[in-house]
């Protein structure tokens, strides 16, 4: 299938040329019937010969309908530009051409209406006067027909040009992600919501969920030109009945769950006015979607968009901004960064705008991992910038050279701990993070190649505390003290009296000078196989009281060292009151 929305100055034929060729009735409404005029968007389709299906979206041409317009032009691949010959180029004529313009439309197709109703001479003027105007924007030179809907006059000319429009346009990813937008809204009794839109990209089935209205939904059904799918991929008129309790409206998307970013700011590349002179106040136009923004100038062609409500944009989308107190497009729009980091400190915004005129509109993975440093992999993805490298860590990119940056700094960070620090030389991982401000610890794991890890920190150079001289001192005072009776520890008030604190035994320990059994108990390095040994010579299994005695020590010691003997599965627990040594006991 194939979609072309019309375009052009109200009560200039669209909808009779559309019934022309489609044989069906584009205007919905009694009130468009009754009036001749088309309020609401209309929708008809055919078989092109040749060509396969041809759907049109019919859009209003009047001025205080121009969103109307937009929600159904906005999607669309192809413009289908109707200009009346007894009439000319009008006021709406224009809006509609800069609408195009400002959305980038490339491939569209004139149409000359009404040439039952004037001279050829005055249809020909009409007609090169037409094709000039439209040469000047986005589309291009254009094919031109002559046509009338009343009479049949050059339908099938029309209907060869469209046959040659579509022919020429690019085929769409069917494997993208899924952005519908909805431009109507409806309820089906005994059915529930449905929606119609545009299906630009990606591919719907029936039992998919998707995104929609902040919530999730599901595919109950789907239709394409009145007939019931299993699945509709693009470029297609699609209508999907929703199944869940999300609200949805038109200008809201049906989106691939997981896929996009709903964003409220956004740098952008205009084309029209000057950036300085566009008002602060503006209407966005994209896809369906009309929300109020405020604009920001940067540079000469570059503004910051604040949303009033969020939207799901990528970077390369296209879109526009419309006055509509004084009934003009103000610029066409290129999303350049839907991210875009706040400002935060004086220069920044100039900063900003140096930042945004290096930007092409064409997304950049590796440029994108310059500007920000770390990204997820998904977030990359969701912005709509293709990713240019495997993860470092986790879902984490990195740019190489920010990554070589953080990997010296880290090693730096676990330097400068140690020489502060000599006694407690190992940086711990959550520490590490901090410091180099990074949003996952499993960075900190990824960088710490040529570090030593344990128990959760990282060494450098100093692998191990150094101790200082009235420490040493203190230790070697203990080993006087374990020297006849090596299971017999120092109380509180002894380690106290030598100024072994906590965090110094803890030092002495990791140095290997002690050996730390629990809080406030320390013996000498290898007591605890010395320990598992003289155990072992027991009969087996023995009791707390045999091994207290065996050991020549107290309840206070004898009770963490035979638990510390289990961890390590020297002596393994026979009931609640006895133990055996295991094999492993020297």
């Amino acid at each position: 299938m194939h979609v072309v929305a019309t375009a052009g100055h109200v009560d200039h034929g669209k909808s009779t040329l559309v019934r022309a060729l489609t044989g069906m009735e584009p205007d919905r409404l009694e009130e468009e019937r009754r009036r001749g005029l088309t309020i609401e968007l209309g929708f008809a389709w055919t078989d092109l010969p040749g060509g396969g299906a041809l759907a049109f979206v019919d859009v209003p041409g009047h001025e205080r309908l121009v969103a109307t317009m937009l929600a159904g032009a906005g999607p669309a691949p192809a413009a289908l530009f109707v200009v009346a010959a007894d009439q000319g180029w009008q006021r709406q004529s224009q809006e509609h051409l800069a609408v195009l313009d400002a959305l980038g439309v490339r491939h569209g197709l004139l149409a000359v209406t009404r040439t039952d109703l004037t001279d050829a001479a005055t249809a020909g003027r009409v007609r090169d006067d037409a094709r000039d105007r439209i040469a000047a924007t986005s589309l291009g030179k254009v094919a031109a027909v002559e046509v009338s809907g009343a009479t049949g006059q050059g339908l099938d000319d029309l209907r060869a040009a469209l046959r040659d429009l579509t022919g020429s346009l690019p085929d769409p990813d069917r494997a993208a992600d899924v952005r519908l937008w909805t431009d109507r809204v409806f309820t089906v009794q005994g059915r529930g919501t449905v929606v119609t839109g545009t299906l630009g990209a990606g591919t719907i089935r029936v039992g998919d969920r998707l995104e929609a209205g902040g919530g999730t939904v599901r595919v109950r059904g789907l239709q394409s030109l009145k007939e019931q799918r299993d699945e509709v991929g693009a470029v297609a008129r699609v209508a999907v009945n929703l199944h869940g309790g999300a609200e949805v409206r038109r200008g809201d998307a049906l989106l691939t769950p997981g896929r996009w970013l709903a964003t409220e700011l956004v740098d952008v590349r205009l084309r029209g006015d000057p950036a300085r002179d566009l008002p602060r106040r503006l209407v966005l136009h994209v896809g369906s979607a009309a929300v109020p923004v405020h604009v920001r100038a940067l540079g000469d062609d570059t503004a910051r968009l604040a949303l009033e409500r969020a939207l799901p944009l990528r970077a390369g989308d296209v879109a526009l901004l419309r006055d509509p107190g004084r009934h003009r497009v103000a610029a066409g729009v290129t999303v350049l960064d839907v991210r875009p980091e706040p400002f935060t400190r004086r220069g920044a915004a100039a900063s900003r705008a140096r930042e945004l005129a290096a930007m092409t509109g064409r997304p950049d993975g590796a440029a994108e991992l310059r500007r920000r440093g770390l990204v997820r992999r998904a977030d990359l993805i969701a912005m709509g910038v293709p990713v240019p490298s495997d993860p470092v860590a986790g879902d984490w990119l990195a740019d190489p050279g920010h990554w070589d940056d953080l990997r010296r700094r880290l090693h730096d960070a676990v330097e400068e701990h140690a020489k502060e620090h000599p006694t407690d030389p190992g940086l711990p991982a959550e520490a590490a993070r901090r410091a180099l401000g990074l949003p996952d610890r499993a960075l900190v794991e990824a960088l710490a190649t040529g570090l030593h890890r344990r128990d959760g920190r990282l060494y450098g150079t100093a692998r191990a505390p150094e101790l200082p001289a009235h420490v040493r001192q203190a230790v070697d005072a203990v080993r006087r003290d374990l020297s006849e009776a090596p299971f017999n520890a120092p109380d509180a008030g002894r380690l106290t009296e030598l100024g072994l604190t906590p965090k110094l035994i803890a030092a002495a320990a990791s140095a290997g000078a002690l050996l730390r059994i629990a809080d406030g108990i320390v013996l000498l390095p290898g007591a605890d196989a010395e320990a598992a040994a003289l155990l072992a010579r027991l009969d087996q299994p023995f009791t707390l009281s045999e091994a207290r005695r065996a050991l020549g020590t107290t309840r206070r010691v004898a009770v963490p060292l035979l638990e510390r003997l289990d961890d390590q599965g020297r002596t393994v627990r026979v009931d609640d009151l006895r133990r055996r040594c295991t094999e492993r006991t020297p």
